[in-house]
């Protein structure tokens, strides 16, 4: 019952997350050559909506992927390796937020 249903929980904010992340680390071409806007969907779970600083906003951010020797972990291995690569390809420009009133005084 209740651990079904958060398992299930789990594994869909995983996905979106997933989701989230191949959006965007793929680069969406128009007609013309120039990059277009593409939905991210980051209101889909409570993770990402957690994360969005952290995935597409104005944090730093490191991700460290936990991959296992054993010949019966490849197929996790490599799943995880590919993830860890579509997120590497991210890029934000982190940003030093100041309050207009303490640049200012900073002056």
């Amino acid at each position: 019952g209740k651990s079904l249903k958060e398992g299930i929980d789990i594994n869909k904010g995983l996905l979106v997350l997933g989701n989230v992340i191949s959006a965007l680390s793929s680069k969406k071409r128009g007609s013309k050559g120039k990059s277009q806007k593409q939905h991210i969907p980051y209101r889909d779970s409570k993770l990402t909506r957690l994360l969005k600083g952290s995935l597409g906003g104005n944090h730093k951010t490191l991700m460290i992927a936990c991959v296992s020797p054993s010949s019966s972990n490849t197929v996790e291995s490599i799943s995880t390796l590919r993830y860890a690569n579509r997120a590497k390809s991210i890029k934000n420009k982190a940003k030093i937020n100041v309050d207009p009133a303490s640049r200012v005084v900073n002056e």
